[in-house]
């Protein structure tokens, strides 16, 4: 029922995607998921922490973009666990798995927490496009296009954030 491949445990399912592309499409989304908890939580961090006159729109603003997120860690979870993987999903997984750089706790006004959020939804908005064309070339459509989804509002709340900042 369960076999082992590449370290990673594989439940059987009647997906019809074969077994070695669903360990890569797996290995792909556990990178995901940790990035995502990791940036969930630098948002928090930002949401928590801010201070200025602009402290209201973006305190709601920051707290707006942690809740997509929480959504997209269910998402790309639940993808792993339907393919027959198993989500790495703990805060210390993440931690160690995350792709991004860690946030700067020294940052008060909005404009730090700004430029911060910006520089790692920059990162992670590169990782979810890489990762459409990966899973698109194993063909599996359904996670390249869940990939999509979490792309398009990632980019569009890139861009709220890059309108705060005054170059």
């Amino acid at each position: 029922m369960v076999s082992t491949v590449d370290k990673q445990k594989l439940y059987t399912t009647r997906i019809d995607l074969a077994e070695d592309i669903r360990v890569k499409v797996i290995e792909i989304l556990n990178q995901t998921l940790a990035a995502t908890l990791d940036l969930k939580t630098q948002t928090k961090q930002a949401h928590w922490n801010v201070k200025g006159m602009d402290f209201y729109q973006l305190h709601e603003l920051f707290d707006e973009m942690a809740t997509e997120l929480e959504e997209y860690v269910d998402m790309v979870a639940e993808r792993v666990t339907a393919l027959g993987g198993v989500a790495m999903g703990t805060a210390r997984i993440a931690a160690a798995e995350s792709i991004l750089s860690e946030y700067p706790l020294d940052a008060v006004s909005g404009e730090e927490h700004v430029t911060a959020l910006a520089d790692r939804f920059g990162t992670y908005a590169k990782h979810v496009r890489e990762a459409i064309d990966r899973t698109d070339a194993l063909e599996d459509a359904d996670t390249a296009d869940l990939y999509t989804e979490i792309s398009r509002t990632v980019d569009k709340r890139l861009w709220f954030l890059e309108a705060h900042i005054v170059k």
